[in-house]
């Protein structure tokens, strides 16, 4: 029988980790953290490989959750149509940071968001490495929560994005 906790992750459920992204819980493990024991999530993030171990009992305070159902694709595309959206005129490295926060608060809106802005900012201005990068990362981030919610292969995901973005590029 699986192990579950109180707030619903088992081993084999697939979660996503705010800025990491998606990852399959491997195992739920107590350690001893000074004189207490503690149950942690071992998760391993599908795009890096890497090992991440987050304490169950503050998993929803740090932001992990389930990945988005079928259903709310629509709304995350939705987000990335919209184009009556203003970007206001602000310092790149402001902008990174505002845009950072949104990523790290692991809501696959406000990472549509970012995705949407930084595309639509694109098309007026070139973009810093740093902005380059991180649209690069709410991208990965969108396919890969996408094909999972949808059960569809990432490249389909990763095309049907472009296509969203080729109509602006092709009206500027």
């Amino acid at each position: 029988m699986a192990k579950k906790t109180k707030n619903g992750f088992q081993v084999g459920d697939m979660a996503v980790y705010p800025a990491h992204g998606v990852g399959r819980i491997e195992s739920i493990e107590e350690r001893k953290v000074g004189e207490h024991e503690q149950s942690f999530y071992v998760i391993r993030i599908l795009d890096s490989n890497m090992i991440v171990m987050i304490p169950t009992t503050t998993s929803c305070t740090v932001g992990l959750r389930g990945i988005i159902s079928a259903r709310e694709v629509k709304k995350v595309y939705d987000i990335l149509n919209e184009r009556d959206v203003a970007i206001e005129s602000q310092p790149w490295n402001q902008r990174y940071r505002e845009y950072m926060g949104k990523i790290k608060t692991g809501s696959v809106y406000e990472i549509a968001a970012v995705l949407r802005d930084l595309c639509l900012l694109k098309v007026d201005k070139d973009l810093s490495f740093g902005e380059r990068k991180m649209m690069d990362t709410a991208r990965q981030l969108l396919i890969k929560e996408i094909s999972l919610a949808k059960d569809v292969q990432e490249d389909q995901v990763a095309s049907h994005i472009e296509q969203i973005f080729a109509q602006l590029s092709s009206s500027a």
